[in-house]
């Protein structure tokens, strides 16, 4: 292994690259730099997707429901906020709404980031089912954001849209582009009349149509609606607070062309809408000429940072320096200005009629020239690509606090793009998606290389404004495609070292911290160690790990309880209405996954079962609609809790990651040995592995978890390895393995892989049984706090109450300890139970019912057999009860040994003074008399 770079050296490394050429592309459009191998320090190497087909069952059904999202959801929606954001038409297409909207939480701070996600998903479509559709709709968002970024480069250009007259100028909301016009604008004029067409699209109030002046203090401003949602013209020279205003009375029209129009002479003021003067002021003592030299003339945009900009199509536009007749503002309804008796405006005048760049002529005869601006200028880097201005990662260099109303993020929107990049050149060999990508790397290596590094620590400590996601990751993938050094740099300077050093040194502090800002962290310091070979960033990730599972996990395999962490071993009471976000299970997954990579610890694997086969099965409704993913942000886990499966306002981070893991069910079916000696089967799941490397194929039927096993059927040429069988770590008893109907010998361990060596051959079948067993997990800070799994499958109580449901277990239990003999199965439904009229469900049915993830345990008397023997059922102090006990020593040989265990249990118990010498006979007398489920 090579030895770990420093920060320094790697920043020098990346300056000297920063002058090496760019990357060459081969015929078929992919890189010729491109790096897709695993890394050399893996042990263990993840199958492609296009590699393992899924079969038909669970997880193929679920995929189809979210295959219809991705074949009929409108990119062009998606895009709306890119192309917006870049000045370009958005044709038509609504914004997504939600956090891809500029009404959505926190100012649509987010947008973006959704794009991001449905290009991974729509990459793993493609690789999944070769389906033409999904290649067409990467290419059609390829080209999109390529001639977004070509747009952001240059200086803005007009948007040309049908006008009152001809030609008219569009701002798009979104675009924050305005009209910027020369500073003899007024010339000192006493008298004035402004002219304006404008074609409001959107309802912003304070929007201005034009605002002339220094600051907030010296000004005179034409809005399209103030507060009250009506036109208002005001000049001032103190202010706010010393206005002198027109206020319209009804509001404009959107998307319809209406005429404004204000005349001051005198101390006399008119405010005129369409012809019609709506608003007289007679005590006017400010005119233009009282303002001074102003420094500003702008159309559409504000002086006051918090007025959004005007939204909308402008047309001819002009000033008079006198105060035109209410005859001569009623011909301007109907004819151009030069047509009627006013003629144009002598100050300045504007048709807009140009259709390319982004000038505009002044017809006044004075030359005073408009242009088209940013109200942000533009990006620091070509490569800057995102769905809104730069300002938000400016921003976020100086901020102190986390304010997600004016930085929510950026580089996590940036991580979510990128990923989508990477994600549509390994599927497609799209080179433009490359080429975006490591622009995106480029700019952002050009930000954040200048700054202290005090400075990045004090960013991604931020709360929420500091998130970054995955961008460490993402960017590690990037430096093995382009080779690029700076790249790799940049990924250094994510490193937040106070949370890397305490993890390293396996010193807890997650108590308090945002869960999902922060689980993702350690998946790139996993790449970073692929990359670097520092052993911290390998212990770091290790030991986080440890401190989320079990300490901070519940049942299902997720965690967190209102997206944040308590102290570990806090279960039960962290559990509410926002418990277990969607996100930070998928995150987890990832995190299991390329820790396995590293070390193959049978523990990642068990995780990533139950986490997949219980909370993110569950996340995904079992319905169908192109519309929406239907997945759900929280999964509260108290009593009686309904799945929201449209959360919040639409396009939230959980249904972005919703609609990945949906497509990439079988990512981790499978694993290799990292020198073809050994297959790992992790999961079991109906599916087909081509392991071309070894002239292979492995079918594997099941109908697991409805079948308790699976079955794996051999083809191709023939090949000598080790097939490691997952023995799950809840299979304590009955796994056997047999190859062509013979049983293998060996004794399989729960927790363990059971290795099968031998040259195999086409026609080779090799048979699972894993059978299931009724259990229950408790919560680590309250043991009566319990749920209930049968095999890898998580039961839920179906019931509308909302307290704990009182639940005992033990009446039926069979020797070998199972449960289950305590439930009733419901014919036609499998794994259906019920108990006491209350209906057990799968957790991964995506349904609307009613759910009960835990129960309260309650074995007030001891039953044996179903037998009450009408004793009450002892309880020491630390919660353990007789019948805990006394079924702590299962799986019993017969009904003997279950008898001999009562009756040492209960001796002890009654020595403890615990339990009467009466009582304890008839607790052994009723295990006596008890038939027992073997």
């Amino acid at each position: 292994m090579a030895p770990p770079l420093s920060r320094r050296s790697l920043l020098h490394a990346a300056a000297l690259a920063a002058a090496a050429p760019a990357i060459t592309h081969a015929g078929t459009g992919r890189a010729v730099a491109a790096a897709s191998e695993a890394p050399t320090v893996w042990t263990a190497q993840p199958f492609a997707l296009d590699e393992v087909t899924l079969g038909p069952g669970l997880f193929a059904d679920k995929r189809e429901l979210m295959l219809d999202h991705a074949r009929g959801y409108d990119v062009n929606r998606l895009l709306q906020v890119f192309r917006a954001n870049a000045g370009l038409s958005t044709g038509g297409a609504a914004a997504p709404g939600g956090w891809e909207g500029l009404d959505g939480e926190a100012n649509g701070n987010l947008r973006g980031h959704y794009t991001g996600h449905f290009l991974t998903m729509l990459s793993q479509a493609y690789a999944s089912t070769g389906e033409q559709v999904f290649a067409d709709r990467i290419a059609t968002m390829v080209s999109a954001l390529t001639a977004v970024r070509s747009s952001l480069r240059a200086d803005p250009a007009m948007l040309p849209v049908t006008g009152r007259f001809g030609t008219a100028q569009e701002n798009v909301r979104g675009s924050y582009q305005y009209v910027d016009l020369p500073a003899a604008v007024l010339d000192g004029a006493s008298a004035l009349t402004l002219s304006a067409w404008v074609r409001p699209t959107h309802a912003d109030t304070w929007a201005r149509v034009l605002d002339f002046g220094n600051d907030t203090t010296r000004y005179l401003y034409l809005a399209a609606r103030n507060s009250s949602g009506v036109p208002r013209f005001a000049i001032t020279t103190s202010g706010a607070g010393g206005e002198q205003g027109l206020n319209g009375t009804t509001a404009l029209p959107l998307d319809r062309w209406s005429h404004l129009a204000v005349t001051l002479s005198g101390t006399t003021g008119v405010l005129y809408v369409n012809g019609t003067a709506v608003a007289t002021n007679t005590s006017m003592s400010l005119n233009p000429a009282a303002l001074g030299t102003l420094t500003h003339h702008w159309l559409g945009r504000s002086h006051y940072a918090g007025d959004p900009v005007f939204a909308g199509a402008f047309d001819e536009f002009n000033v008079w320096s006198r105060a035109l007749t209410a005859a001569e503002i009623g011909a301007l309804q109907s004819n151009r200005a030069a047509d009627g008796s006013a003629g144009r405006g002598n100050l300045v005048s504007y048709d807009f009629f140009e259709t390319t760049s982004g000038t505009f002529a002044d017809a006044s005869g004075r030359g005073l020239t408009a242009t088209l601006r940013r109200t942000w200028g533009g990006p620091s880097h070509p490569g800057f690509l995102a769905a809104y201005p730069e300002t938000q990662f400016i921003q976020l260099e100086s901020m102190t606090g986390s304010d997600y109303t004016k930085v929510w993020a950026p580089y996590y929107t940036a991580h979510k793009i990128l990923r989508g990049l990477l994600d549509a050149y390994t599927a497609t060999d799209d080179a433009r998606a490359l080429d975006l990508a490591s622009g995106m790397g480029d700019w952002m290596h050009s930000r954040l290389s200048v700054l202290p590094e005090a400075t990045l620590q004090r960013m991604w400590g931020i709360f929420s404004s500091g998130e970054f996601g995955g961008i460490v990751e993402a960017i590690v993938d990037l430096h093995a495609f382009t080779g690029k050094a700076e790249h790799l740099a940049l990924a250094r300077l994510f490193d937040l070292d106070r949370l890397i050093d305490a993890c390293a040194a396996n010193t807890d502090i997650l108590n308090g911290l945002h869960a999902n800002q922060h689980i993702p962290i350690f998946t790139g310091l996993l790449r970073l160690y692929d990359a670097t070979g520092e052993q911290r960033y390998l212990a770091a990730a290790r030991n986080f790990w440890g401190m989320v599972v079990p300490a901070r996990m519940y049942g299902i395999g997720g965690t967190s309880t209102g997206e944040f962490w308590k102290a570990a071993g806090v279960i039960a009471g962290t559990i509410g209405d926002s418990t277990a976000e969607t996100c930070c299970a998928y995150n987890m997954l990832k995190l299991s996954r390329t820790l396995f990579f590293h070390e193959q610890d049978p523990k990642y694997m068990d995780y990533y079962e139950r986490a997949l086969y219980n909370q993110v099965l569950g996340s995904k409704q079992d319905k169908a609609d192109a519309e929406k993913p239907l997945v759900t942000y929280f999964i509260g886990l108290t009593p009686g809790h309904v799945r929201d499966y449209t959360p919040k306002q639409g396009t939230t981070c959980c249904e972005g990651t919703g609609m990945e893991s949906a497509t990439k069910y079988q990512d981790s079916v499978y694993f290799k040995a990292a020198d073809g000696s050994a297959l790992y089967v992790n999961l079991y799941s109906p599916s087909q592995l081509t392991w071309s490397e070894r002239s292979m194929t492995i079918t594997q039927t099941t109908d697991y978890p409805s079948e308790q096993g699976t079955t794996l059927t051999f083809g191709g040429s023939g090949a000598t390895f080790a097939l490691k069988l997952r023995v799950p770590s809840w299979a304590t008893a009955g796994f056997r393995v047999t190859v062509n109907g013979g049983a293998v010998s060996g004794t399989p361990a729960p927790g363990s892989y059971f290795t099968v060596s031998r040259a195999w051959k086409a026609g080779d079948v090799v048979r699972v049984g894993v059978p299931f067993r009724l259990r229950v997990e408790k919560a680590l800070d309250d043991p009566s706090l319990q749920t209930l799994f049968y095999g890898p499958v998580n039961l839920v109580a179906r019931n509308s109450a909302t307290g704990y449901l009182p639940f005992g277990l033990y009446a039926n239990a069979a020797l070998s300890g199972d449960l289950l003999p305590t439930l009733s199965p419901v014919t036609g439904k499998p794994l259906h139970f019920t108990l006491n009229g209350t209906e057990f469900a799968p957790f991964h049915e995506g349904t609307e019912d009613p759910t009960h993830a835990y129960f309260r345990r309650s074995e007030p008397r001891v039953v044996f057999g179903g037998i009450d023997s009408g004793v009450a059922n002892p309880v020491r102090s630390d919660g353990t009860s007789l019948l805990d006990e006394i079924w702590a020593g299962a799986p019993f040989a017969g009904k003997t040994a279950l008898v001999a265990r009562v009756q040492s249990t209960v001796d002890s118990w009654v020595a403890a003074g615990l339990l009467t010498q009466a009582n304890g006979r008839t607790v052994v007398d009723t295990a006596q008399r008890a038939a027992y489920v073997s």
